[in-house]
């Protein structure tokens, strides 16, 4: 689904990735980790498209990238820091032009369907300006959500979000894993991403540092593993 080879980045003449090799694969739920600057939000762009590698190989659903990215898109749902939505416009209205602009056949039917999934359903009407954050990050999440994609990448997927919206949220990916999705999602909170990912991959400096699965997500043991490997990629 999606293969990674050799991946680097360059920003000015500072490398901000370095030969990161990475494979996630249909129905895995894959967390990165690691400290502010290592690079999460890059890896996350350049797989939506939305950034090009300096260096390396990038494939998603057979389509290489650069060169594809337009067959891409459609494939992907992408989740930014931002909420990217129209404040003037309501929960709905916000979906139905996003919908429109990805040529979506039901559009009516997936709004009530994705405003349903994150619980907007009665604010539907309401302008996003009067929204709090946690009901547009909802929201947010249901836009990408939209068009069906086949790959969910999410960027810090659980900000503003209560412990009933973390709760549904976590609920919601699994299921969408189990449907076949791959969900690939860049998280501060391991103690939440350790309940329900397959694997945690810790990005320092730009390198992988380490791939953490079984036993390895359990709570204790996923932070104490963090906390090393953040030692050790200190001086990257």
């Amino acid at each position: 689904m999606i293969h990674v080879n050799g991946l680097g980045k360059r920003f000015a003449n500072r490398f901000v990735l370095r030969g990161l090799d990475f494979e996630a694969e249909s129905g895995e739920i894959i967390a990165l980790a690691g400290p502010n600057g290592a690079g999460k939000t890059t890896f996350l762009r350049i797989l939506a498209t939305l950034s090009r590698p300096s260096a390396g190989f990038v494939e998603i659903h057979g389509f290489a990238l650069p060169d594809f990215a337009n067959e891409v898109r459609h494939k992907i749902g992408y989740l930014a820091h931002q909420t990217l939505l129209y404040p003037d416009l309501s929960a709905e209205q916000n979906l139905r032009f996003y919908g429109n602009l990805f040529g979506v056949s039901n559009v009516e039917d997936r709004i009530d369907e994705t405003l349903k999934l994150v619980g907007l359903v009665k604010r539907r009407r309401d302008p996003i300006q009067i929204y709090s954050r946690g009901m547009q990050q909802r929201l947010a999440i249901a836009r990408s959500l939209f068009h069906d994609p086949e790959i969910l990448l999410l960027d810090e997927a659980h900000t503003g979000l209560d412990q009933q919206g973390i709760e549904s949220l976590n609920e919601l990916l699994v299921s969408l894993a189990k449907s076949g999705k791959t969900i690939v999602m860049a998280s501060h909170d391991l103690d939440i991403v350790s309940e329900f990912s397959d694997r945690v991959d810790v990005l320092v400096g730009g390198k992988f540092e380490a791939s953490l699965t079984g036993s390895d997500l359990q709570p204790e043991r996923l932070l104490k593993k963090y906390r090393e490997l953040i030692g050790i990629g200190a001086g990257n």
